[in-house]
């Protein structure tokens, strides 16, 4: 089995890893991407995840731990593995002006504008939503973003019973930090 957390990039993904770690699951990450004013408690990828398209030669490394792949690479997992999914839904509108202002404060330009990204992310999550049922080797959680934030008790006990682990979710709720929900929809 192996754990992943997957969404849209910046959908709270990152939170979800550091809610995991805190509670005692192993997480598969390399440290290569800091922490930064966009995510001050770190990313915790694995950089290893942006070949999987190409090369699935690290995925046994992965199982009994977490690792995040985002949300367009989960059809690139092989079928020979079984995978617990957690996927976060965050407002889409957010999700854009969060990347925004990543893209922005790392000196870079924003392409194109939120109506294209928008509904970009809207067929890409409509096919996913399409493919994922169908596939057997996936089980999958579905976590909106503001309701972990609003209420993190409830849903570090969701993510414990969906993982069959023993998970410290007393620990797991203290790492939210909803000063950190920064890109909020009007």
């Amino acid at each position: 089995m192996i754990t992943v957390v997957s969404g849209l990039p910046r959908s709270g993904t990152s939170l979800v890893m550091q809610m995991l770690a805190a509670g005692g699951h192993p997480i598969l990450c390399d440290e290569l991407r800091q922490a930064d004013d966009d995510n001050p408690r770190g990313y915790l990828e694995f950089a290893k995840v942006k070949s999987l398209e190409r090369d699935t030669s690290w995925l046994p490394e992965a199982e009994g731990k977490v690792v995040k792949i985002i949300s367009f690479l989960l059809n690139k997992l092989p079928s020979q593995f079984c995978y617990r999914v957690i996927f976060l839904r965050r407002d889409l509108a957010e999700v854009v002006q969060s990347q925004e202002k990543m893209l922005l404060n790392n000196g870079r330009p924003s392409g194109p504008g939120s109506e294209v990204m928008v509904s970009h992310f809207t067929r890409h999550l409509q096919q996913l939503d399409n493919w994922l049922p169908q596939q057997s080797h996936f089980q999958v959680l579905n976590c909106s973003y503001s309701d972990l934030i609003r209420d993190p008790a409830v849903w570090s006990e969701a993510f414990r019973d969906f993982l069959e682990l023993d998970l410290d979710v007393e620990r797991m709720a203290k790492a939210v930090c909803p000063e950190l929900y920064r890109q909020r929809a009007r």
